[in-house]
């Protein structure tokens, strides 16, 4: 197991959650002053930049539905799978750890630890084909500009704004976390479990679909 590799994914993951949540936060502080596009440019440039820095050394996955995707298109090996996904969990719960010394208690608990979460009247099913979906785009742009060899060496800031866009769509419906980490680390630090088994199950899935329809069908 490449340890150098899950190093990178404690790093990359765990600036995604802490800029994450921190930018929920500093719209909370800021009244709205952050708002929707806001959150999502900076979710979308901290996998931009984190992927960047850590492409060459652990591929950038930074998501354990993304390891999981590419494990199906046997692009990592099954140790090394799970490795990065334990890597990844305990980035993002170290990160909700660490922002929770850094944000007011009370900002944190109003957010919900920035938790993604489903909106008032979106049901379970829509909040999971919702996930399914946008970790499909998210997974199949990866899979087009980072791990296929014709790929343009810029596949970091296209995967950022792939974030990017999912946010904006789907942040007020479901919270789009498209990573099961992302959802995680807050949600075990304050947010709370509710819904727990969408935010795995529908970026998994989407993953897994997004993997599996490059490779057969572009690659």
């Amino acid at each position: 197991m490449n340890q150098k590799a899950l190093i990178a994914e404690f790093i990359g993951t765990f600036a995604l959650i802490f800029i994450g949540v921190g930018s929920i936060a500093a719209d909370n502080l800021t009244f709205g002053q952050v708002g929707l596009t806001g959150i999502a440019l900076a979710h979308g440039l901290t996998i931009a930049v984190m992927i960047s820095a850590t492409a060459a050394v652990s591929g950038g996955h930074l998501n354990p539905a993304v390891t999981i995707g590419l494990f199906t298109a046997k692009k990592i090996d099954l140790q090394n799978t799970i490795g990065y996904v334990i890597a990844q969990c305990l980035g993002a719960l170290v990160a909700a750890f660490l922002i929770k010394l850094c944000v007011p208690t009370s900002i944190l608990n109003s957010i919900g630890m920035g938790t993604p979460a489903l909106a008032d009247g979106i049901t379970m099913s829509m909040g999971l084909i919702t996930e399914i979906i946008l970790t499909f785009f998210l997974v199949f742009v990866v899979y087009g500009t980072a791990v296929d060899r014709r790929a343009p060496q810029v596949g970091g800031l296209f995967i950022g704004l792939a974030v990017s866009l999912g946010i904006l769509m789907g942040g007020p419906i479901s919270g789009a976390a498209m990573n099961p980490a992302r959802h995680l680390g807050p949600a075990l630090l304050g947010g709370g479990l509710t819904n727990m088994w969408l935010y795995w199950v529908g970026p998994i899935v989407g993953g897994i679909l997004a993997a599996q329809c490059y490779k057969r069908f572009l690659e």
